[in-house]
């Protein structure tokens, strides 16, 4: 960690530390760091309602002071986490620097400065009495949630990555607006001066009309100008098209790429696949499916034939085997085993939260162990070394395995 700025308490060498990981890393479901970030959405949540109930006169007459407390409160939660993450972000920004340019680079940095701007304009609002300030500000706070919905970030980082073709769509969209307002300022000039007198004059026509909006307050009167209006208006359908279609292609492989990225690493990690080539792991993860389970929810039960076998994205699950209780985490998998011995489950597994799962089906397990012999043999030296691990479903399963294996007599 780099030396400490000048005035830095040396007294708890590690608050610091445990501050940054709440903030910015403990957000697996039913963690602390979950709690805050649910604490700090509620409250984004509960500001935004009452800037917009505020601005009904009959609502602030009635409802002021409980309003007022809403946006005071949340104004203090949000300068106390910036505080927070403007101290605890030392010493662990990727360049290593000392704690001052660390807490610089945070503060103008985006989400620094959203953070910032999230109450230093509503609290110049309140304490002016500003209302048209703070109905501006209402959208500030909202821009925090980018920070905590992975959805959001994915969006974000879908626009910069095609940066550079949505810019075209605008200089496109520019020449599309130019074209079809200098078509009608020489169609309809003489014909409504008001109107088309001019081409900045024609361009808020082009502006509406390419955007499929149409606000009919300025048309076209010759029949001319209607045919340059009807190819105007189909082009419009075409450039409203095109940036969506970028976005959203874009998104969407934005959101394949996280979730491959989180599976190839949870794949990469599970010591049954270890051995396998990147090639193979990316047929494996086609066969896999996606599936959440609520906290309660009976996963498995003892006795059930075996169907599936489970990756553990987020959550946890507990196992309940005839001699002990065990419990599984991120990460962890289970399941496979039995898929390989075609035996029943000798546990049931229940979610102790809510548990998202990656399921590998028998019906795929089995056809990849046809098509790749050599996991077939790896599983099974595999499954002798786990017998160590006391903590996992496996166990049980492969030790009733072997014992139906057995001749009688």
């Amino acid at each position: 960690m780099p030396p400490l700025g000048p005035g830095e308490s040396v007294r708890h060498p590690d608050l610091r530390d445990r501050l940054y990981e709440l903030l910015e890393h403990d957000h697996l479901p039913s963690t602390h760091g979950s709690r805050l970030i649910q604490l700090i959405v509620l409250v984004i949540t509960l500001d935004v309602l009452a800037v917009v109930l505020a601005s009904d006169p009959d609502i602030a007459a009635s409802f002021g002071w409980p309003l007022r407390l809403i946006k005071i409160t949340a104004l203090i939660v949000f300068a106390a986490e910036y505080a927070a993450r403007l101290w605890s972000i030392a010493g662990h920004m990727p360049r290593r620097q000392s704690a001052w340019q660390d807490r610089v680079a945070y503060a103008f940095s985006a989400l620094g400065i959203i953070d910032l701007l999230s109450f230093v304009p509503a609290t110049i609002a309140l304490v002016l009495g500003d209302r048209s300030l703070e109905a501006v500000s209402i959208v500030l706070p909202f821009l925090k949630l980018v920070r905590y919905s992975p959805a959001l970030r994915s969006l974000l980082s879908a626009v910069q990555a095609e940066r550079r073709t949505l810019v075209g769509c605008l200089v496109i969209l520019a020449g599309a607006v130019l074209l079809f307002a200098s078509l009608l300022y020489a169609v309809e000039r003489d014909v409504q001066p008001d109107k088309f007198g001019t081409i900045p004059h024609a361009m808020w026509w082009a502006i509406v009309t390419l955007g499929t909006v149409g606000y009919g307050d300025v048309v076209p009167v010759t029949p001319l100008g209607r045919i340059i209006t009807v190819v105007a208006i189909i082009w419009g359908f075409a450039m409203i098209a095109l940036p969506v279609a970028i976005i959203s292609t874009a998104f969407a492989e934005e959101i394949k790429r996280r979730d491959f990225v989180v599976t190839w690493g949870m794949l990469a990690k599970v010591p049954l696949f270890s051995h396998l080539n990147a090639s193979e792991i990316a047929d494996i993860m086609r066969l896999l499916r996606a599936r959440t389970i609520e906290s309660g929810e009976v996963l498995v039960r003892r006795g059930d034939a075996a169907s599936s076998m489970y990756f553990i994205t987020a959550g946890e699950v507990e196992i309940e085997l005839p001699t002990q209780c065990v419990k599984l985490a991120d990460g962890t998998f289970f399941g496979e085993i039995a898929l390989l011995h075609r035996t029943k489950r000798s546990g049931t597994v229940t979610a102790t939260r809510k548990t998202r799962l990656l399921v590998l089906d028998a019906q795929d397990f089995h056809a990849l162990i046809a098509r790749m012999p050599a996991l077939a043999a790896h599983v099974r030296t595999i499954a002798k070394a786990r017998m160590a691990d006391s903590g996992d479903l496996a166990i049980a399963e492969l030790s009733q395995a072997e014992h139906e294996d057995e001749p009688e007599g």
